[in-house]
C-alpha cells in the first residue's frame, strides 16, 4: 500500500561537530501555507562546534539560541560555543540530578543497574513517560519559548543534548502552535535517526565497558526517535487538557493574538502550492 507523507526540506549543510542539525523551513500547515525558511532550527548541542561550524551558525542571523539542557548535560558535555551577537537562553526541560547519576551507569557500564533499569521494554517505556512529564509539567517553560519566538526570538534555533527529546518536544509543540500538520511533525521528528545525526554515546574517557553490545543494545531505545513517543506526548495532551487548541490556550497561555503573531513570524507571508509528496510502501 502506497503511503503518502508530507513534504520535508532535504538540504543541509555539512556541519562536523553539530549532530542533527536542520532547518525547518518547509512544513506544511493545514491551511496550505509552510514554516518559513531560515527562521527556525533544530540541532544537538553545539558544545563541539568547529570553527567552521560556528561560522555557518554565525551567518544563519541567528537571534536566539535555546538550550534545553540541564547542569548534568553541561558538565558532560560543555557549554555552547559562543556565536557573537547571539542570544543564548537555557531552559531546562529535565531534572538533572536524574541525569547525572543515570549517565554515571551508563559510563561505568554498571549491566546490573542497566538491566534492571531498560530490559523487557523499560527503556521504551521510561522515554515514554519522560515525553509524557515533559508535556504535562513543563508547560511553564514551552509558553517562555513561544512567546519569546512570537516576539523578536526568531530566528531561533532549539537544541539540547542530542537535539531528538527535548528539542524535539519543544519544536512539536512550536510547530502545532502555527498549525503545522501532525504527519509532517512526526516526519521531522523522525529524521534524527539518520546514522550521521545520532548523538555519540561514547567519549574519549569512557571505559570500554560503556559501549559494550550489551549495554549499546539496552540503552538503544533512549536514542531512537519512535513514533511512539512523539504519540505519548500527543497522547497527554488530550488526555490531559481535551484538546490542542485547549492545551494551547489554557495550558501554554496563547492567545489567539499571540498566536497570530507566531504564525506571522513563523510562517511564509502568502498560501504556495504544496511540493510533491514523498511516496513509500
Amino acid at each position: 500500500m502506497t503511503q503518502e507523507l508530507p513534504h520535508v526540506p532535504s538540504a543541509e549543510p555539512e556541519l562536523s561537530g553539530v549532530r542533527n542539525f536542520r532547518d525547518l523551513g518547509g512544513l506544511p500547515t493545514r491551511d496550505g501555507r509552510r514554516v518559513r525558511g531560515g527562521v527556525l532550527f533544530r540541532s544537538g548541542h553545539l558544545a563541539h562546534a568547529t570553527a567552521s561550524d560556528a561560522a555557518f551558525l554565525a551567518g544563519l542571523g541567528l537571534h536566539t539560541v535555546f538550550d534545553f539542557r540541564n547542569s548534568a548535560d553541561l558538565r558532560l558535555d560543555g557549554a555552547d560555543v559562543e556565536l557573537p551577537g547571539v542570544r543564548h537562553v537555557n531552559i531546562p526541560l529535565s531534572d538533572p540530578a536524574d541525569g547525572a547519576e543515570f549517565w554515571r551507569m551508563v559510563r561505568d557500564g554498571d549491566l546490573g543497574q542497566l538491566r534492571v533499569l531498560l530490559s523487557e521494554g523499560r527503556a521504551a517505556a521510561r522515554m515514554i513517560g519522560s515525553y509524557r512529564k515533559i508535556i504535562t509539567e513543563r508547560t511553564a517553560e514551552h509558553s517562555r519559548v513561544l512567546h519569546a519566538l512570537a516576539g523578536e526570538a526568531a530566528p531561533a534555533l532549539m537544541h539540547c543534548a542530542a537535539g531528538k527529546d527535548r528539542a524535539g518536544l519543544s519544536v512539536a509543540v512550536t510547530l502545532l502552535a502555527v498549525g503545522v500538520e501532525p504527519e509532517a511533525i512526526e516526519a521531522d521528528y523522525l529524521m534524527s535517526n539518520d546514522p550521521h545525526r545520532r548523538y555519540r554515546v561514547r567519549r574519549g574517557d569512557d571505559p570500554p565497558a560503556a559501549t559494550s553490545p550489551e549495554v549499546m543494545e539496552l540503552l538503544s531505545p533512549l536514542f531512537d526517535a519512535r513514533a511512539t513517543y512523539l504519540a505519548a506526548a500527543f497522547e497527554s495532551i488530550e488526555k490531559t487538557w481535551g484538546s490542542t487548541e485547549r492545551y494551547l490556550g489554557e495550558g501554554l497561555g496563547l492567545t489567539p493574538g499571540t498566536r497570530e503573531r507566531l504564525r506571522d513570524r513563523l510562517l511564509e507571508d502568502t498560501s504556495q502550492p504544496l511540493a510533491p509528496t514523498v511516496k513509500s510502501r
